[in-house]
């Protein structure tokens, strides 16, 4: 059995950083429970000075599900099932905005292992929001109208053929995505699976439009959603360093890559681990239908 893990809390509502664990020896069960509980209660959590391969990383992550293979990022050679996060002045990022991680598929990913490899001097944190907090700051009213609605997630609005990863992946591969990931729709309101929290789970990356409503109806409410999860209330802000990493719930945040730091170069490792089909309480035998056009 392993040591017990020591959990220090960042902020009141979202973040916390775990010591007294070695993540790149085999964790027995206990110690992966452990980890599970702190990544349910703080919604993202930290580790520093671990020391890796990129195949520890990988079967660390696998411990929680399996693992998705992103459909443009570039791979990590020992272990292609994790992708490579590597800007500079030559390959500005394309995460400066508000996002849930691949809500383009219909088993959105439970989570993520983000593993800082190479920092800038200065700069390039990220933040994570918890979408619980958002969506319970909203009044009555407006959280019993949200919870009858679905939404439109689409691959295309977060990798446009015009964008950068787009480009760096080149034109047959990006277009073969886009065909393999059409539209889905899940709901705006979703239960968590393990906890029951209920959460907001629409966000500007990959979040088209909302079902039922006008253009403009859907324009005006998802512009409203987006601008309220930045309240910094909802916000944990990770400032890196090398060798740390951040392991988050995808079912119940979103995360910003601040970019501030050009023309230096950050070089991250990603394991993403993938969730289950997101449903409303209110609806849960609902299954993820392709979006009607």
């Amino acid at each position: 059995m392993g040591s017990r893990i020591e959990v220090r809390a960042l902020t009141p509502t979202i973040g916390a950083v775990i010591g007294n664990i070695d993540l790149s020896r085999h964790l027995d069960d206990e110690e992966i429970a452990a980890i599970r509980a702190a990544l349910l209660a703080h919604k993202v959590i930290f580790f520093e000075d671990q020391h890796l391969t990129p195949l520890e990383h990988r079967d660390f992550a696998a411990r929680f599900g399996p693992l998705h293979t992103h459909p443009l990022y570039p791979g990590v050679p020992e272990a292609p099932e994790m992708f490579v996060l590597d800007n500079h002045a030559g390959n500005p990022t394309d995460n400066d905005s508000w996002h849930t991680d691949v809500t383009f598929i219909e088993t959105p990913p439970l989570g993520a292992v983000l593993y800082a490899k190479q920092l800038p001097p200065v700069g390039g944190d990220t933040v994570w929001a918890n979408m619980q907090a958002a969506y319970e700051a909203l009044s009555a009213p407006m959280r019993d109208f949200l919870a009858g609605l679905d939404a439109v997630h689409d691959f295309a609005r977060g990798f446009p053929a015009r964008g950068i990863v787009a480009k760096r992946s080149g034109a047959e591969k990006h277009s073969r995505a886009v065909e393999e990931h059409p539209p889905v729709v899940h709901p705006v309101v979703r239960t968590h699976p393990e906890t029951g929290a209920d959460g907001l789970f629409v966000n500007y990356g990959f979040t088209a439009r909302i079902k039922g409503l006008r253009r403009n109806e859907s324009d005006a409410i998802l512009n409203m959603l987006f601008a309220h999860i930045q309240k910094p209330e909802f916000q944990v802000r990770w400032r890196w360093k090398e060798n740390a990493i951040a392991f988050w719930d995808n079912r119940i945040t979103q995360h910003y890559a601040v970019n501030d730091y050009l023309p230096q170069r950050r070089v991250m490792h990603r394991a993403t681990i993938l969730g289950d089909r997101p449903f409303h309480r209110s609806r849960k035998d609902a299954q993820v239908r392709v979006a009607a056009e």
